[in-house]
């Protein structure tokens, strides 16, 4: 068994207990789940940003504690400060080290709030939209493309954007008329292996209105600038700051970098 493989079967025990412990009709209650969405489409068409979706990630299976210091508030108030166009944060506890709490701290900004999990149940929609988040992230890898047109209906009902996640040409055939975005993620969720030549190969074959977005492996503003001029329009980005001591000036800082290219 995969690590991709466990993180599911993880994922469906705790959605079952999540679901006997709060209810949809109590979900719906939450203060954000009637909140008007910010587009992270629009965001990434905005010549003023950065194209960035800077993310907030304590763990991951390959690395272990990455940054486990700083809050959440600090970290993605810097991000939108220095023009993020969206900010991504990790909500899986077990393998990840975050939780729902951290995407309801991030709302504090004027940002499109991505909800990054391995979402496997349209339980988790509504719980994401109840906690604020604006675009919820489909994983092609652990959905099939029926799951796929289901819940992204199922998202769009709820007033989120949806973007889907590939990792070769096969998963393309999960792309419908309801994904807002797709990313490309370089890491090989199987083997956790990165190569940026994976989004370089699969751009052309995205459809033109959909935007793409490069995720994972993007550590310096050259590879932004690759990225970009192959037709990229977001660039996924997490470790890169957060393993630093202060992801807050990591962040200024390689804006300033990408500014002066």
């Amino acid at each position: 068994m995969n690590i991709l493989d466990k993180i599911v079967v993880q994922k469906q025990k705790e959605v079952a207990e999540r679901k006997a412990r709060v209810s949809v009709a109590e979900l719906e209650k939450g203060k954000f789940f009637a909140s008007e969405t910010l587009s992270l489409k629009s965001f990434l068409a905005d010549p003023a940003r950065t194209g960035i979706i800077a993310e907030f990630k304590r763990k991951s299976p390959s690395k272990g504690i990455i940054n486990d210091r700083v809050t959440v508030e600090e970290v993605t108030g810097a991000y939108a400060k220095y023009g993020a166009s969206g900010i991504s944060v990790l909500t899986d506890q077990e393998f990840f080290g975050g939780s729902l709490d951290d995407l309801l701290a991030a709302t504090i900004n004027e940002v499109p709030l991505l909800r990054k999990d391995f979402m496997i149940d349209e339980y988790q929609l509504i719980e994401a939209k109840a906690y604020g988040a604006e675009v919820i992230l489909l994983i092609a890898a652990c959905l099939t493309p029926v799951q796929v047109k289901t819940m992204a209906a199922t998202a769009k009902g709820l007033g989120l954007e949806v973007l889907l996640e590939i990792h070769n040409e096969e998963e393309l055939g999960h792309v419908c008329d309801a994904v807002d975005l797709v990313g490309v993620n370089n890491r090989n969720l199987k083997t956790f292996e990165v190569n940026i030549d994976t989004s370089l190969g699969l751009i052309h074959k995205i459809p033109k209105e959909k935007p793409a977005v490069a995720e994972s492996g993007i550590s310096d503003v050259d590879t932004i600038v690759t990225l970009r001029q192959a037709g990229f329009s977001g660039f996924l980005i997490g470790e890169n700051f957060m393993k630093q001591a202060s992801p807050s000036v990591a962040f200024a800082d390689f804006v300033n970098q990408l500014k002066a290219k």
